[in-house]
C-alpha cells in the first residue's frame, strides 16, 4: 500500500491506517513529495473542543519509510490518503495528482480520510461518485462532482474502488480487504 504524506498530516490519520494495514499483513510505504525515507514529516492533532471547528496542535514526527522519487504507482495495491492540513498544498503537485489518477483510472483501492478528498477532487476523480470527508470539505467534493454524504465520525462511504471516512475512526480496512480480494490481490490476513 502507497500512503502519501505531507506535514501537518492530522497525526491519527496517518498512525492508524499505517498501523492497522501493517498488523493485517500489508507492507505500506508512507512517502512526502520532497522527501526521502528516513526523513520526517510533522504531524498535528486535531481536537473538538467546544469551538466553530477543530483546534489544532502540534503532534509528532512521523518517521517516512520510503523515498517518494522512487516510488512506482503500478507496484502498489492501493492508496492511502489521510487527512489534515497534507492534502491543501499536495495537491499542488503534478506528481502527486498523476499518482491518484493513476489508482483511480486503474480502480485500485483509494482510502481517503477526512480533508484527504480535496486531493482527489484536485486530481479530478470525483465526479459522479459518493464519498464522506470532514464536512468543511463538502463544498469541494461537489464542486468536483461528486456527491457528499454525510456519516458518523466511525462511518465510511463506499464507491466502487474508493472509501471515505471523515477521520481516522472510519471503518475502512474491511473494505480495502474485500476490494482487494475481489481484484484477486494478495490478503495476508
Amino acid at each position: 500500500m502507497l500512503l502519501l504524506a505531507g506535514d501537518f498530516v492530522e497525526d491519527y490519520e496517518i498512525m492508524v491506517p499505517f498501523q492497522a494495514l501493517q498488523m493485517v499483513g500489508y507492507t505500506v510505504d508512507a512517502v512526502c513529495p520532497g522527501k526521502k525515507k528516513g526523513d520526517h514529516v510533522r504531524t498535528a492533532i486535531h481536537d473538538f473542543e467546544g469551538d466553530q471547528t477543530y483546534t489544532e496542535k502540534r503532534g509528532h514526527n512521523f518517521a517516512l519509510n520510503a523515498t517518494f522519487d522512487e516510488v512506482r504507482a503500478e507496484d502498489y495495491d492501493g492508496l492511502v490518503v489521510p487527512g489534515g492540513r497534507a492534502p491543501e498544498y499536495l495537491r499542488l503537485d503534478e506528481q502527486v495528482l498523476n499518482i491518484v489518477l493513476y489508482f483511480a483510472n486503474e480502480g485500485k483501492p483509494i482510502a481517503a480520510l477526512c480533508h484527504g478528498p480535496q486531493l482527489l477532487a484536485a486530481a479530478g476523480v470525483l465526479k459522479g461518485r459518493k464519498l464522506s470527508a470532514y464536512p468543511a470539505c463538502a463544498p469541494e467534493v461537489e464542486l468536483a462532482g461528486g456527491t457528499f454524504v454525510k456519516v458518523e465520525i466511525t462511518g465510511a462511504v463506499v464507491d466502487g474502488n474508493l472509501v471515505a471516512g471523515p477521520a481516522w475512526p472510519a471503518k475502512f480496512l474491511e473494505v480495502v480487504e474485500a476490494h482487494l480480494v475481489a481484484q484477486g490481490g494478495l490478503i495476508l490476513a
